[in-house]
């Protein structure tokens, strides 16, 4: 596949050359299990603890508030169920939104089978929480607040400082989903004050298998992996060293080039948005003008089906997504879509795109070229679109 044919980065990003150089020799030479005692897996264990080091200079935080788990998706659970488990005794009630990742709401459902209490936010046109409405749902019985920071499928970023405010005076604990913010958005969780924030590492040019949790210092949970002491008790298992190590590296490039990345990539979605509504009718956007992650743009292309929309995509050698690539084999449609007011046959005929390093203006235009046709051609056939 040509690289500059691809739009689904929220989906998951390419290994960075250096990323994977750096994580090489990890498998080769320095295979030692960190856990043991000898010089050799020493060396291996420092190693980790300088990318644990790169991880939190990347979001302002101590390197032991960083913990190593084995996706995103183990992060948010860790956080959420450890969490509540650990504040069992305190209450029983979660806050979050209708519109959070599978890995959020799918913890949440688990711990409403087991006696917890959850409000589930609504959210505007543009997928934004109501501040007043999370007032209001706080309860004395309320532990846990938990918020995305920016979503994975139409790219809003939540007003995470101030949620954070209202966390504290009411003495609750907030999480965050930052799996799509961390390496796209300056973060900076002592300014923001979360207590809990989870990310992954091929969101930023790392590799799969690598999820980490940010912990404030002082606050405990319950861990949901039992075994040895690793990860100061809190995961246990032998530790995936050159994954963390390619994780460091990720994090350490990231720091370097997210600002020139973020120029770069801005126009590219202004473009795409402009041009397409010029020559596509009756498109809907679902991505806030403004208040969206630079890279993220979803649509919803009406009277056709999103999946028939990607397959004749895939056809000319582009790759998009019509929603979360986590419940992508679903022939429902996105929680999302229909948490910010769509029709479902509004919702069923989305389009993600999501830009990225390697995406180019050679790659956009391609886009720009190839959509509308793919657009006319389905909708000659659907018996809903007026033809004249």
């Amino acid at each position: 596949m040509n690289i500059n044919n691809y739009f689904d980065y929220n989906a998951t990003t390419p290994t960075d050359a250096r990323v994977f150089e750096a994580m090489e020799d990890f498998y080769k030479e320095k295979f030692h299990n960190p856990s043991s005692f000898y010089r050799e897996a020493g060396v291996v264990a420092n190693e980790i603890e300088n990318a644990r080091e790169n991880i939190a200079k990347l979001i302002n935080c101590k390197p032991d508030e960083i913990f190593f788990t084995g996706s995103g998706t183990e992060s948010d659970n860790l956080a959420i169920i450890g969490t509540v488990r650990k504040l069992k005794d305190k209450g029983n009630h979660i806050i979050t939104s209708k519109i959070e990742h599978p890995a959020v709401l799918e913890s949440c459902k688990y711990l409403e089978k087991n006696g917890f209490e959850v409000t589930y936010l609504t959210v505007d046109r543009d997928g934004l929480i109501n501040l007043e409405d999370l007032k209001k749902a706080i309860k004395s019985s309320t532990l846990l607040i938990s918020i995305m920071f920016a979503n994975n499928e139409i790219g809003v970023i939540q007003p995470i400082k101030e949620i954070a405010d209202i966390a504290k005076n009411n003495k609750i604990l907030f999480h965050t989903d930052a799996v799509q913010a961390v390496g796209k958005l300056k973060i900076d969780v002592k300014d923001l004050g979360v207590d809990l924030l989870s990310l992954s590492s091929h969101k930023i040019y790392g590799v799969k298998g690598i999820g980490v949790l940010y912990k404030k210092k002082g606050l405990r949970i319950e861990p949901l992996i039992f075994g040895g002491g690793h990860e100061n008790g809190l995961r246990a298992g032998t530790e995936n060293v050159a994954g963390i190590i390619g994780t460091g590296k990720a994090a350490e490039i990231a720091m370097e080039e997210m600002e020139t990345e973020e120029l770069r990539i801005k126009p590219l979605r202004e473009k795409i948005i402009k041009e397409l509504f010029e020559k596509i009718p009756e498109l809907i956007l679902n991505s806030s003008a403004t208040n969206c992650l630079y890279n993220t743009i979803n649509i919803s292309i009406k009277h056709i089906e999103g999946e028939a929309i990607l397959a004749l995509l895939d056809a000319h050698g582009m790759s998009f997504s019509s929603g979360s690539a986590c419940s992508s084999k679903s022939l429902d449609p996105s929680h999302v879509l229909l948490a910010i007011g769509l029709e479902h046959a509004e919702a069923h005929g989305s389009l993600r795109i999501s830009l990225g390093k390697y995406s180019t203006e050679e790659g956009v235009n391609k886009l720009i070229e190839v959509l509308p046709p793919v657009v006319e051609r389905l909708r000659s056939m659907s018996p809903f679109w007026n033809k004249g």
